[in-house]
């Protein structure tokens, strides 16, 4: 009886708890409301409740509430049917003042607990100016001011590479939008455009603009990133929207005048060109410069202190911060020689502001060895100038781990024992029948030939020993084995960007372009790619006497892979940068092959 019990309290406090999680009370009201117009706020909760108790309004006047209505749905669902009760709770409220104020939560008793709404900040404009506009959009004809398109930018003077933002917004005056068509916006020339999420359904708001009140909707938000010095045009854009507008007819009836009448409208609106001042970087650019512009953060992590050879180890680099993430290049991280480094992750979080870069390595030999310290500079735009960030250093221990083939040097042995067989008999019968005998003059031994077996070998030997000791001594140049090695690992990583392009794969196929051109010039120049910068890689090639039509060159195919991996839309061909990428790395390698770096 005791368990019976028992088993019936515990359903029924999973029933209450159930219920108590799917319980919602919620408060909803407008974004934005005029002074003087009255609104509606309103509590939904998905029960039956009592004792709704609301916090004091100051900034507000109750005309009438609370007004409450009930709703009560069943449905079924493979045979089974469940039912569900919203209350509604209604007030109608009126805005004293200009403003944006803040409705704190409301509470309400559910099944003997308590229960607090959400929170709500409304704002509250200022009365129409041009009230006496009002109604006047009946007529077929639509003045400027009953709709258009504003484009606004948050700055019109930045640096070059700071991000600001434009937005497309769509102002309604007592109008019924059907809908958009034929939408083109700005191309964007001279900007790495980066889209905002917004939602999928558009919400009009209520929003105060030149002194008049509009139903407004954004169209568009995009961050720019400027690529260049001087005044930029945005162009503008250009919008074909339909809207349902009432029209005046002649009363054949008594009953026309109780009907309107309604036609749909065709408008092509063109937003006005914005002008951009775009300030050039300041010189005196730090060494660890990553392009970066903006107000940035840097912290890093490593996996462990102590591994053991063979084990990879991680370094995590996090970025963030406000500014143009996706293109700013990753900090260097400096591994010791004796370990193997692997291309690093990269990882973007644009809506979080964030960017992580995983660096991994392997240790082949024991010891204790030493990370130096993770630096990132980028310009501030606040105090106009550079700033250097720091992480670290790290100190590593390695031990020895599980032996394999790389651990010890590959010996060979040329020594071949045999076992030793006793034939069982001491003597054997002497041959008496088919024997030949060769004169001293045909014997091999001590012959010309005999003695040419050992000196050939070893003059061979003495001759490739000179051929090859340059070889050598310059394979243990690792510096002059990255250089020569250059041309073939640009090959190969455009053999993938090959790839990339027949699958049509464009963000990723840029990718691999400046990987292969950063990755080429680094190997050349014996430069770090942590170290590498634009204006670095032309003082050197023009060092080397590269022409400058050929540096040019390189650096406009860097500038146009850099911009079409953001802005893929308006990038040239793939086939075509992929064609100019070869011959450049091609001319490059055909001038400076012969020479020293």
């Amino acid at each position: 009886m005791r368990k019976l019990v028992f088993l019936f309290i515990l359903f029924l406090t999973i029933g209450v708890a159930t219920k108590a999680a799917d319980l919602v009370f919620k408060a909803e009201a407008p974004a934005a409301v005029v002074v003087g117009q009255q609104f509606q706020l309103t509590y939904i909760l998905n029960a039956e409740g009592k004792d709704l108790r609301i916090q004091e309004m100051p900034d507000f006047d109750i005309l009438y509430g609370p007004s409450s209505s009930v709703a009560h749905n069943i449905r079924y669902v493979n045979g089974q049917s469940s039912s569900e009760t919203t209350v509604t709770y209604t007030y109608v409220l009126v805005a004293k003042k200009e403003g944006t104020f803040t409705i704190s939560p409301a509470t309400i008793h559910v099944n003997n607990s308590n229960y607090t709404s959400n929170g709500l900040s409304i704002k509250v404009l200022p009365p129409d100016q041009a009230s006496e506009a009002q109604g006047q959009a009946a007529s077929p004809g639509l003045s400027d001011k009953d709709l258009f398109v504003v484009m606004q930018v948050s700055k019109r003077n930045v640096y070059e590479q700071e991000g600001f933002q434009v937005t497309f917004k769509l102002y309604s005056k007592n109008l019924q939008v059907e809908g958009i068509k034929d939408v083109k916006f700005p191309e964007f020339e001279g900007f790495l455009a980066q889209e905002v999420e917004l939602p999928t359904e558009k919400q009009w708001t209520l929003e105060n603009y030149n002194g008049s009140n509009y139903q407004m909707v954004v169209l568009k938000q995009t961050i720019l990133y400027p690529q260049r010095s001087g005044k930029i045009i945005i162009e503008a854009g250009r919008f074909d929207v339909s809207v349902r507008i009432r029209t005046q007819r002649k009363q054949l009836s008594f009953f026309d005048e109780f009907f309107d009448a309604y036609q749909s409208v065709n408008k092509s609106i063109y937003t006005s060109p914005v002008t951009i001042d775009v300030a050039p970087l300041p010189s005196g650019k730090p060494a660890s410069y990553s392009n970066a512009v903006g107000n940035f953060t840097m912290t890093s992590s490593i996996s462990s202190s102590n591994v053991k050879t063979n084990e990879a180890v991680t370094i995590k680099v996090n970025i963030s911060g406000n500014g143009n993430l996706k293109v700013l290049k990753s900090p260097g991280v400096t591994f010791p020689n004796d370990f193997d480094v692997y291309d690093p992750k990269i990882e973007n979080n644009i809506r979080n502001g964030s960017k992580t870069i995983d660096y991994m390595a392997i240790p082949r030999y024991a010891g204790d060895f030493e990370i130096p310290e993770i630096q990132f500079s980028y310009f501030d735009t606040k105090t106009g100038l550079y700033k250097t960030l720091l992480s670290g250093p790290y100190t590593l221990h390695v031990e020895k781990g599980k032996e394999s083939e790389n651990d010890n040097p590959v010996v060979s042995n040329f020594s071949n024992r045999e076992n030793v067989r006793f034939i069982g008999q001491d003597i054997h019968y002497l041959k008496v029948k088919g024997i030949n005998f060769i004169s001293k003059e045909e014997l091999f031994f001590g012959s010309f030939m005999y003695y040419m077996c050992y000196w050939v070998p070893a003059l061979l030997f003495i001759v490739f020993f000179f051929i090859y000791r340059k070889q050598v001594r310059e394979n243990a140049n690792i510096a002059l084995v990255r250089t020569k090695k250059a041309n073939k690992m640009a090959v190969r990583r455009l053999k993938n960007a090959g790839k990339l392009m027949h699958e049509n794969k464009e963000e990723a196929f840029f990718e691999e372009i400046l990987r292969a051109l950063w990755g080429y010039l680094s190997d050349k120049l014996n430069i770090p790619q942590s170290s590498l910068t634009k204006d670095n890689v032309e003082v050197e090639l023009t060092k080397y006497g590269v022409d400058e039509s050929l540096i040019r060159e390189f650096m406009d195919i860097l500038n146009i892979g850099e911009f079409a991996r953001y802005a893929p839309a308006q990038a040239p061909a793939m086939d075509k940068l992929y064609k100019l990428t070869i011959e450049a790395i091609g001319d490059m390698e055909n001038t400076i092959k012969n020479k020293d770096i």
